[in-house]
């Protein structure tokens, strides 16, 4: 690997569990709203969330538990109208403090900004969302490039959104780290070439991380260390992943 340059986040569930406290919550305010008899468990979210992308996971959901469901617009249509009242539900939770940081992200972003590493986003989520929740807990301004939503043609487990950061940033896979808390989103990163650390959460803790260079359940902070659970697992007693670390990986 080549001097490292630049870190890679994901966004739902690596930045911040956006999922359990946000997204999840968000669609059944929405399907409230519109008096649909639609109920989002966690248990069912958290098959729905083998599928990237929220308009293809709401299509999704319909074909295999409603199929018989016809909206009353094109189909296409449907699906951004319902997905962007859900996008405002969860904007409200965002603006409420609702969905916090997960530990260590803030510190080793401001860390990586402060000895001058280059920071990037890649996500399926949408473009909104995501510059939502930069500006509720961070600060987009931070981040070179914000690669979200429909920008590339497919979503995550294909590595197109990889490949459009590394394209934009003018760098090279060797010069970067990826932080991913999936499944779908290692094999994106995996594919694009780029080393990857996962940190996982209850959604996808018995997911298949294998293809990690390092497997921990968050980033840690000097007060909460972190669990270093599968990969290049350092020999050195570490309570947090820190700059120093990911040098050596």
């Amino acid at each position: 690997m080549k001097k490292l340059q630049a870190l890679i986040f994901d966004v739902d569930g690596t930045l911040a569990e956006t999922e359990r406290y946000g997204h999840r919550i968000a669609f059944n305010q929405a399907f409230a709203e519109l008096a649909f008899d639609w109920h989002w468990s966690e248990s069912l979210y958290s098959e729905l969330l083998t599928i990237a992308g929220g308009k293809e996971r709401i299509q999704y959901y319909l074909e295999r538990y409603h199929p018989t469901f016809q909206p009353t617009s094109e189909w296409s249509e449907f699906l951004a109208s319902l997905h962007k009242l859900k996008t405002k539900y969860y904007r409200e939770l965002l603006n409420n403090a609702a969905i916090p940081l997960r530990p260590g992200v803030k510190r080793l972003i401001k860390e990586a900004k402060a000895q001058g590493l280059r920071l990037a986003i890649a996500t399926t989520s949408a473009l909104p969302n995501a510059t939502a929740l930069l500006e509720r807990t961070l600060n987009p301004d931070w981040f070179e490039v914000i690669a979200a939503g429909d920008i590339v043609p497919a979503k995550k487990p294909a590595p197109d959104i990889y490949n459009y950061v590394l394209e934009k940033m003018g760098l090279t896979a060797n010069e970067c780290l990826v932080f991913e808390d999936s499944f779908h989103g290692l094999q994106a990163a995996v594919a694009a070439g780029l080393k990857t650390i996962v940190t996982v959460n209850d959604y996808t803790k018995n997911q298949d991380f294998s293809a990690a260079c390092l497997v921990v359940n968050h980033l840690g902070e000097l007060d909460l260390p972190c669990e270093f659970i599968a990969g290049n697992i350092p020999k050195v007693t570490a309570n947090y992943v820190d700059l120093a670390l990911l040098q050596i990986l």
